[in-house]
């Protein structure tokens, strides 16, 4: 089986079909991803097959509920490009990757250039609390992976997101008490939850569950917060966790 068959096989069975170019492209990112991350530190996974399926196809699961957002979308934690690079080639959307370690941004704006998708990502280094400053409320969608808990990137998304935005975040399995801290979060940042789907990855490489909030009301206190304040104190905890 040729990587562009299993890639196709995979996304078959969760009924995402994808032009024979767009699976061309997704491909070609991991490719780069994989090259790259011999000289720069951007993923665990170092072969193909397994790059398909945790993080091609773990991207794409998100496709179902991103496909009822619109507007541009902002990829915080993105590391190598994942889950928004997969995102914009498979909907053809403009988005933001955005990462804090600025190597990985400069390595994403060298995929970006090579991938032929410029007129449709740009990058930013700055922190969630900061870009939140700047660009609030200007985003159809917030995407995430396992990048933190509940709490903090719902307290980060919040600010970013337009009225009626979501964001839509894959986590691995959810323990009670990050449940139960993520939703007296949504409620303090005017967040409510729509949707919850628990998927399990091809060649039993785990669990995902994808969560998604959509912003109904604003927010009980006022975001951003002081950057690094969300991870120190974060919404919906108990007093004196």
């Amino acid at each position: 089986m040729t990587y562009r068959e299993q890639l196709a096989h995979e996304l078959a069975a969760y009924d995402i079909q994808l032009t024979d170019q767009q699976l061309a492209l997704l491909l070609r990112h991991l490719e780069l991803v994989i090259d790259k991350n011999k000289v720069l530190n951007l993923t665990r996974i170092d072969t193909p097959e397994s790059g398909i399926t945790r993080h091609v196809v773990d991207s794409l699961l998100l496709l179902p509920a991103f496909r009822q957002t619109r507007g541009a979308f902002l990829d915080l934690g993105t590391g190598a490009g994942f889950p928004g690079v997969p995102l914009a080639i498979a909907s053809d959307r403009s988005g933001v990757l955005c990462d804090s370690v600025k190597k990985k941004v400069v390595a994403l704006d060298e995929f970006i250039q090579e991938l032929g998708l410029s007129e449709l990502l740009s990058t930013s280094s700055e922190r969630a609390e900061t870009l939140a400053a700047s660009h609030k409320g200007q985003f159809g969608c917030v995407v995430a992976r396992a990048v933190a808990s509940l709490p903090v990137l719902l307290e980060y998304a919040t600010p970013l997101l337009r009225r009626h935005g979501r964001v839509i975040l894959t986590k691995g399995k959810l323990s009670d008490e990050e449940r139960a801290q993520g939703a007296a979060a949504a409620r303090l940042c005017g967040l409510k939850l729509v949707d919850v789907c628990e998927l399990e990855l091809p060649r039993d490489e785990g669990h995902r569950e994808i969560v998604v909030y959509e912003k109904v009301a604003p927010a009980k206190l006022k975001l951003p917060r002081a950057v690094g304040k969300a991870k120190k104190e974060p919404l919906g905890a108990p007093r004196g966790a």
